[in-house]
């Protein structure tokens, strides 16, 4: 079976809003020239460009997806936060939320965004694909349930195992969020459940801020499956690789899901604008492969990751390339023009005894 790449034209031409980086227009703060907000559509499509160029794309099942219907978004988002949306796509465009813009026909790019990850799923836990990679834009994984904010308008992960949950092919999922902010939107859906476990990896008192922290477990039947993992500033390539080994895996092992889904953000790279860590192209090859041969393990590879952040127009889609070069078994690369530069850039051993002290402790207290 071939790995899936779901992605369409129409979610790079989402767009909105007067920002100039994270900084609204106004008063002191001038306009760029060139955009606005971070969340650009280049990062994606170099990404695709580059897999089109080295072939890559042709090893995949390449396709688009239908739009999440409404019944579909229903199961996540309230209809009066639909409603709302629904209106100012109509009437122009605008903004919900926090830093959430949008232009005309926003709505319909979302839904298909959602669709693109609710698809990707469908196929993988129905046995069409042996694992698939959702290019979602914009992403989801700090939408709430009635609250966008940071870049994401629709809940993508959520809408996808909502509907997965609803038509029978799934009772467990696991999600794993290791984009480099935390995953606060997936973690407040569940957050009172136990059909689904949330694992966030992200750099401590980044984004948002107040959110993230290791003691907030779940409530409820949910209590016990949410897990957050805030790392220091500056944690590379060897501390996401140990603390994938000794708690995020173990994690998931024990919760034994019938599929495993990654929120795939790109932004704990070492020259991503928005991020203050030091992971590289190779190191999210290698969490790939961490995570997969886990999938082989204990739920048949069932495995489907949907894109979130990474913002480093140039760097992305090497990070990306690499993902996909492992989760298709393929032989054709991209080798990472910086790679022996961003070695030489790696923490000091006595940053690293750092960080290692910090996912011992929780290690511990997880009694792993």
């Amino acid at each position: 079976m071939q790995t899936g790449f779901f992605w369409d034209e129409s979610t790079f031409w989402h767009g909105g809003g007067n920002y100039a980086s994270m900084f609204p227009v106004g008063g002191f703060v001038q306009p760029m020239v060139n955009g606005g907000l971070p969340e650009s559509p280049e990062s994606k499509r170099r990404m695709k460009n580059l897999m089109d160029l080295t072939g890559l794309s042709g090893e995949l099942a390449m396709q688009s997806a239908p739009r999440a219907s409404i019944e579909d978004l229903l199961r996540v988002h309230p209809k009066s936060f639909l409603d709302e949306f629904k209106h100012l796509s109509d009437t122009g465009g605008g903004e919900i939320g926090a830093r959430c813009p949008f232009g005309p026909g926003g709505f319909e790019i979302a839904a298909q965004s959602a669709g693109l990850a609710k698809s990707a799923l469908e196929a993988v836990l129905s046995g069409d694909l042996k694992n698939a990679y959702s290019l979602s834009r914009p992403p989801g994984h700090h939408c709430t349930a009635d609250t966008p904010m940071g870049f994401c308008l629709l809940a993508n992960i959520p809408v996808a195992i909502e509907s997965a949950l609803a038509s029978g092919l799934a009772k467990r999922i696991a999600v794993l969020d290791w984009d480099v902010h935390h995953g606060n939107g997936t973690e407040a859906i569940f957050y009172d459940r136990s059909d689904v476990l949330t694992i966030s990896i992200h750099q401590e008192n980044n984004f948002p801020v107040g959110t993230g922290d290791f003691e907030d477990r779940g409530t409820g039947a949910g209590e016990g499956f949410n897990l957050n993992i805030p790392l220091g500033g500056g944690a590379g390539h060897a501390s996401y690789l140990e603390v994938m080994e000794q708690i995020a895996l173990p994690q998931i092992r024990a919760f034994q899901p019938d599929a495993i889904i990654v929120a795939c953000g790109f932004d704990a790279a070492l020259i991503d604008p928005l991020g203050r860590m030091m992971a590289t192209a190779d190191t999210f090859r290698q969490m790939t492969r961490q995570i997969m041969a886990l999938a082989d393990e204990i739920c048949d590879g069932r495995l489907m990751m949907a894109h979130e952040g990474g913002y480093s127009e140039v760097y992305v889609p090497f990070c990306g390339h690499g993902v996909l070069e492992e989760m298709s078994g393929s032989k054709i690369t991209a080798p990472d023009p910086m790679a022996e530069l961003y070695v030489k850039r790696q923490p000091g051993l006595a940053h690293q005894r750092f960080i290692r002290s910090e996912i011992t402790q929780m290690r511990d207290a997880l009694g792993l």
